[in-house]
């Protein structure tokens, strides 16, 4: 498991625990977090129903970025994490997920590449889940 030490790098490893509860709890099996290869990272890999998942979590917090976990809408954010899906970094997370398939020998097992988003309430210790679906990598 990595050592973080920033205070980034810290959301972020809390996003990506309370990502595994969640996908958990809707009937995921999560088989391995933060596979790296040095052109990429991928945060988490799970499997439901005969499904592979890759998914990419970004995690923002209130004490930083003023939102409210509470709500039910939170499109009214002024910070969206997920505008950080840059096309250069879609094309590593390809990249990294083309390397998983092949290295595993994953032949047609259906998969999806999925994008979950944390916000969170450090305060109040709430968190809320975004789920974006099967985001196209390009």
């Amino acid at each position: 498991m990595k050592n973080f030490t920033s205070k980034n790098q810290k959301i972020g490893e809390l996003g990506e625990d309370v990502a595994c509860k969640y996908l958990e709890k809707q009937g995921f099996l999560i088989k391995e977090r933060n596979y790296t290869k040095k052109w990429g990272e991928i945060d988490i890999i799970a499997t439901k129903e005969g499904k592979l998942y890759f998914v990419e979590v970004k995690s923002v917090s209130r004490d930083s970025d003023n939102i409210d976990v509470k709500s039910d809408d939170v499109t009214h954010v002024t910070f969206r994490p997920e505008e950080n899906m840059h096309p250069w970094k879609m094309k590593r997370l390809s990249r990294t997920v083309g390397t998983y398939l092949i290295h595993n020998r994953i032949g047609n097992t259906p998969w999806q590449f999925d994008l979950l988003v944390v916000y969170l309430d450090m305060k109040k210790r709430i968190a809320k889940v975004k789920v974006i679906n099967n985001v196209i990598l390009g």
